[in-house]
């Protein structure tokens, strides 16, 4: 790595973990918050490339673990993960971008609970229609968050299993969160962006390397 991208995970890991103390909304079934990093985090990927981005999150999100384990549970420890799928799914268009939401559609109806509950699983479609517009901003930032949020129920179906009326109840609340989701990254994206350009233009510093345009 460069020393200009070293210097880039690093700030960008102090915003994370600055953004991982803002709540936004709570998991079901666990003490875990969803925060403002769920807005930033995906994006990093983007601004300093899929493996440094990768690794600036799963640093935030094991800082914020340590300084907060008294509060940590089994839903904490799991959610580690999901968002950085959205990270790798964000920062370009590849072919893993349709393997993970399908992999997690199969293994959330290979669970009993999950099958009598499959309409659920029809969410993690949409990182597959989005995957066709990634150049779109927004369907980028709908896919990266939905690409998490497969992950995540996923595993947690196998985890927790809760039952298939709370899963089915859960539909419109998912729906609802993760479109606030998707607009809180792509204005994250947007604006951290042009700040970004501003900063090079004006040449006031030259940290970040630019996000580069999808393919």
């Amino acid at each position: 790595m460069t020393r200009n991208k070293i210097i880039s995970l690093f700030l960008f890991t102090i915003l994370g973990l600055i953004a991982l103390q803002v709540p936004f909304t709570r998991l079901l079934g666990s003490n875990v918050k969803f925060t403002l990093f769920d807005f930033i985090a995906p994006t990093a990927g983007a601004f300093i490339g899929s493996l440094p981005g990768v690794i600036s999150v799963l640093i935030m999100q094991i800082t914020n673990l340590v300084l907060h384990g008294t509060n940590a549970d089994l839903g904490g420890i799991i959610r580690l993960f999901p968002t950085l799928f959205a990270v790798v799914y964000f920062s370009k268009k590849r072919t893993i971008n349709w393997i993970i939401p399908l992999l997690a559609i199969v293994a959330f109806n290979l669970n009993p609970i999950g099958r009598s509950a499959w309409q659920y699983s029809l969410f993690w479609i949409i990182p597959l229609v989005a995957n066709l517009f990634h150049k779109n901003l927004f369907a980028r930032s709908l896919g990266a968050t939905f690409t998490a949020h497969a992950v995540g129920g996923a595993i947690w179906v196998w985890t927790f299993g809760l039952t298939k009326e709370i899963w089915l109840g859960l539909i419109p609340v998912v729906a609802v969160e993760r479109l606030a989701m998707a607009s809180g990254i792509t204005l994250f994206y947007f604006v951290f962006s042009k700040v970004l350009n501003y900063a090079a233009k004006t040449k006031l510093f030259t940290i970040f390397p630019l996000p580069k345009k999808s393919p």
